[in-house]
């Protein structure tokens, strides 16, 4: 084949193991921060992106010979999927390669705010070492709600139950197995939100878990909660969670993702926050004033990032670029 285009690889380590791996089986194997300046769109056959590429009808337009898109995540609503079925684009994902990796984050954002850590932590950055307001709370025999009961909603559950919390879950699909060995209830939406002092998102991105969390569903929270998010910004109503923070309905929040992360940065590059629409524009300036709180904890999109993980999602990455060539595509999605 012609060349494959690897987007959103920023080390080094893992440019020279992906291109150890896939140069030989191309022309050219080049890497592209963005995929709209590509020199030889013509010339690629095979992408490799990652989550903040936005895979859209216009930019599948640049690439007209393309036959493989290989995303190097598990989601993959960024990829616009009804352009690559009309066109017989083959899209491959990585269906598993941190779910011990993102819980473990997740737990990293609940003892952040469980403890104040960030409160301490720009304290002493004010040469201030007093313990005053930085009292925290144990998480043993404190609620949690999981939202989403995939590997990683489980992996989740199995370490709440190790710190003896009680945990309850909401799915559209009930695991009773796991439920009866891990020892945890599902229950509906409005009872998890009732009664849990941390809810934690594990749902995928889809039109109906759209602002799952919105100003309706955060009426219902439990006064003083915690929300926790490492799955997909987009479960979240930015405006409708700073009200309920603003309001003391939230305690605070600890967010791995938020709405259009690609843009998170867009306040300070002038030119960028220009080319934005009117409502892009007011999410960012909310996002700016939220992500500084600090009863907020954020990081950005680094759940999946560790190093064990990475090398996973490389390793299934070629994996599912030569099942292809060899004509038996893999992990398929779509």
């Amino acid at each position: 084949m012609s060349a494959i285009v690897l987007t959103g690889v920023t080390e080094r380590w893992q440019r020279d193991y992906l291109t150890c791996a896939l140069a030989s089986l191309f022309e050219c194997c080049a890497f592209a921060e963005e995929l709209n300046t590509c020199a030889d769109a013509a010339a690629v056959q095979v992408l490799s992106v990652f989550v903040h590429d936005a895979v859209n009808a216009a930019v599948l337009g640049l690439f007209p010979n393309l036959k493989m898109i290989a995303a190097r995540s598990t989601g993959y609503d960024h990829i616009d999927l009804a352009t690559c079925r009309a066109r017989g684009i083959v899209v491959s994902n990585v269906p598993r390669y941190g779910d011990n990796t993102v819980a473990e984050h997740t737990f990293a954002l609940i003892l952040s705010l469980s403890r104040n850590l960030r409160k301490a932590y720009l304290k002493t950055l004010a040469d201030d070492y007093s313990t005053n307001d930085l009292m925290g709370f144990d998480l043993k025999g404190r609620t949690l709600g999981v939202i989403g009961t995939g590997r990683i909603g489980l992996r989740v559950i199995k370490i709440a139950k190790g710190f003896s919390m009680r945990v309850l879950a909401c799915d559209v699909r009930h695991d009773d197995f796991a439920a009866d060995v891990l020892g945890f209830d599902y229950v509906a939406l409005e009872q998890l939100l009732a009664q849990a002092d941390f809810i934690s998102l594990h749902a995928p991105l889809l039109p109906q878990t759209h602002h799952l969390i919105n100003a309706a569903s955060l009426r219902q929270v439990k006064r003083g909660a915690l929300l926790i998010n490492t799955a997909r910004g987009g479960l979240i109503d930015t405006h409708a969670l700073i009200e309920a923070l603003d309001e003391g309905i939230l305690a605070g929040a600890g967010l791995d993702v938020v709405e259009n992360e690609a843009f998170i940065d867009a306040k300070e590059d002038e030119v960028l926050y220009d080319r934005c629409d009117a409502g892009i524009r007011r999410q960012i300036l909310e996002q700016y004033n939220l992500l500084r709180r600090p009863n907020v904890v954020f990081t950005p999109h680094i759940a999946f990032n560790s190093r064990d993980a990475v090398q996973r999602i490389l390793d299934t990455t070629i994996e599912n670029v030569r099942a292809f060539l060899a004509g038996a595509p893999r992990n398929t999605v779509g």
